[in-house]
């Protein structure tokens, strides 16, 4: 049987989860390839992929997809690597460019403006070029590595995450992993406890200094920069106040038109079930 096609996304963020799929014993049982989050959900999508950490607001449009349970992408304080920037105050920002690499923060940006800083802005898709994106609009939103080398004391700023939970009161659910249903029926492989002890692994202080070495050099970043995102500013667990918050979005984004609808969360039992 030809091993699982697993899509993952490129950034810092998702270190921590791939630890034991590169480096321990699942790392021979997957063909994984890197890439950002809306190409992750493409792939996924197309049937390129058999397992993705997809973005949470692609769930509402890909069919026949099980999340894998207990491992997120999200935040429970400001997160850093999801920024609306701008030379302008808010009051100013009538026009948005979109990091093209995003689904859910796009989906997130746009909620925060019908909820919480008034609607009537004109939204448009751009390649994550800071420069060039302000140029033609007043306020650009970024994700990612891009957005994590941002020098914010040049310009206003709002970190999404930390604004979403100022107006919640729940964390953000950025990412997880989903797996096409087709692969349930042919697998014989323990994916939730496979893809949790990765990140388990990953999480060990011995292994995030490891990332944080590997990772400094590439960003520009300090190292004790780079673990405080990662132990600090990320929250790799997908538990009940993560699910609440998960849930809310889906909602509200169901409600402004900035998803299609609201999905059933459903979840990948131990035995293979769908719960």
């Amino acid at each position: 049987m030809a091993r699982p096609r697993v899509s993952a996304i490129s950034y810092l963020n998702t270190a921590p989860l791939m630890w034991g799929l590169e480096h321990g014993r699942a790392k021979d049982q997957f063909e994984i390839t890197y890439t950002v989050p809306s190409r992750c959900a493409a792939e996924m999508a197309d049937g390129l992929a058999d397992i993705g950490i997809i973005p949470s607001a692609a769930y509402a449009s890909i069919p026949g997809l099980s999340i894998l349970p207990g491992i997120a992408i999200a935040a429970k304080r400001a997160v850093r690597s999801i920024l609306l920037v701008s030379p302008k105050p808010m009051a100013q920002i009538h026009s948005v460019a979109l990091d093209s690499s995003s689904i859910t923060s796009a989906a997130l940006a746009r909620i925060l403006f019908q909820k919480c800083w008034g609607g009537g802005r004109r939204f448009e898709s751009r390649a994550p070029d800071l420069g060039a994106m302000l140029e033609t609009h007043d306020a650009a939103m970024l994700i990612g590595d891009t957005a994590l080398r941002v020098d914010r004391s040049r310009y206003y700023s709002w970190d999404l995450a930390e604004e979403w939970i100022r107006f919640t009161g729940k964390p953000f659910v950025f990412a997880f992993w989903a797996v096409r249903e087709p692969l349930l029926a042919g697998s014989n492989l323990d994916l939730g406890a496979i893809f949790q002890e990765s990140r388990d692994h990953g999480l060990m202080p011995a292994h995030l200094s490891e990332i944080s070495r590997s990772w400094a050099a590439r960003l520009k970043i300090s190292e004790e920069d780079i673990r405080q995102y990662l132990t600090t500013n990320i929250h790799y667990f997908l538990d009940g106040e993560c699910l609440e918050g998960l849930r809310l979005f889906y909602r509200y984004g169901s409600e402004g038109k900035a998803l299609s609808h609201a999905p059933e969360v459903r979840f990948l039992a131990a035995n293979g079930a769908l719960i």
